[in-house]
């Protein structure tokens, strides 16, 4: 995906997160800070500046350039609203990755969540040679629940305190997708 676009619907598109991406991801967490705080760890005030979103950045890159992490941005024109991110790739027997995802609060319910996952699942299977990937929710988390089985993805578990979200750990669902 590095240095291609990939629309998706409604004119956004999906792309590999570049260095130049800083000033944007900080715009489009800053505008989001509500809609995604109860959805994420805690954030420090530095995560939401520019240089702090350039460190972000500069880290997702070292671990994209290891094989472990395939960081994507989701734009409508030049602005960001979303973020898909496949992470913990790992080769051998498991051949499997981690994905994780947000979509702009004014952009919910347009399809884009959904079509996004589409694109990673098919960008997994074809370029990654991936057998599968795993998606946590929050136990309340209805509508991302929604997406994933709409996308496939089967559920496969309860993860206790699997992640430190908004300031305590916290239950996760599990889902899976097998990819071939």
């Amino acid at each position: 995906m590095t240095g291609k676009t990939y629309p998706l619907t409604g004119g956004v598109h999906l792309r590999f997160l570049g260095a130049s991406d800083a000033e944007r991801m900080k715009d489009a967490y800053l505008l989001n800070w509500d809609h995604l705080a109860p959805w994420e760890p805690e954030r420090s005030d530095e995560f939401f500046t520019t240089a702090g979103q350039a460190r972000v950045i500069a880290a997702k890159l070292a671990q994209h350039a290891a094989g472990s992490e395939v960081p994507l941005v989701l734009l409508d024109g030049d602005r960001v609203v979303g973020a898909l991110t496949l992470t913990g790739i790992v080769r051998g027997p498991f051949l499997s990755a981690h994905l994780g995802y947000w979509v702009d609060k004014e952009y919910n319910g347009r399809g884009i969540g959904s079509a996004a996952i589409a694109a990673a699942v098919d960008f997994s299977r074809q370029e990654l040679g991936l057998h599968r990937l795993q998606a946590a929710t929050l136990t309340h988390n209805a509508a991302s629940q929604k997406i994933l089985k709409r996308a496939g993805f089967e559920e496969i578990g309860l993860a206790t305190s699997y992640l430190r979200i908004a300031g305590a750990w916290q239950d996760h669902v599990l889902y899976q997708r097998i990819l071939y």
